[in-house]
């Protein structure tokens, strides 16, 4: 496959979201928040790796005064597709105890992962716990969980830009695109996304 600018799409995906779609969206979710929250200061919780473009724009779309710290989370190991028991691998910073919280999530698919967080995360005793998530892809849900703020509602189809990844790659993308199964079957030792 050749080698892609910034602007260029690869030939073997096709652009659900448009970059300017996402900045709009996220302007809005940030306003949102911000009128949720007039007299706190929100911690907003990040998922790392995918959520870093969409936590790094929401924090610049809210008005009020907020803070930022992270989680990562691994439920692969050493397989390839998830094992639906997920465990933290890098945990908060600071103590959340009568905090409000936002847990920021790139995509939510089964909801295993996020489950997992929102109850390791209630076991602290914030005062509020909400999920912001850029992509909602509903048709795989496994586990229920309650979306406070949400993006777009997106289709079963495996995605990548914007801080999602295959194999490490297209996380830069500036808009949110579906691969072909050409793409991801052409990918040595490819798996399936499940968060």
């Amino acid at each position: 496959m050749p080698e892609t600018t910034r602007l260029e799409v690869p030939r073997l995906m096709e652009v659900l979201i448009a970059s300017a779609d996402i900045r709009r969206r996220v302007c809005e979710l940030g306003n949102q928040i911000a009128r949720d929250y007039p007299d706190s200061t929100p911690l907003l919780v990040g998922v790392l790796n995918g959520c870093i473009c969409f936590v790094s724009d929401l924090m610049q779309a809210i008005a009020i005064p907020h803070e930022l710290d992270f989680v990562s989370v691994s439920s692969y190991g050493a397989a390839s597709e998830s094992s639906r028991n997920p465990r933290l691998v890098k945990d908060l910073e600071k103590t959340i105890a009568g905090r409000d919280v936002i847990l920021v999530e790139d995509i939510v698919d089964s909801g295993h992962t996020l489950h997992f967080l929102r109850e390791t995360l209630l076991s602290r005793s914030p005062r509020s716990l909400r999920i912001a998530a850029l992509l909602d892809k509903s048709e795989r849900r496994e586990r229920t969980i309650p979306l406070d703020y949400v993006g777009f509602e997106v289709p079963d189809r495996f995605l990548v830009g914007y801080g999602l990844d295959f194999a490490e790659r297209f996380r830069h993308l500036p808009y949110i695109a579906a691969l072909s199964p050409a793409e991801i079957e052409a990918e040595p030792g490819h798996h399936e996304e499940v968060a």
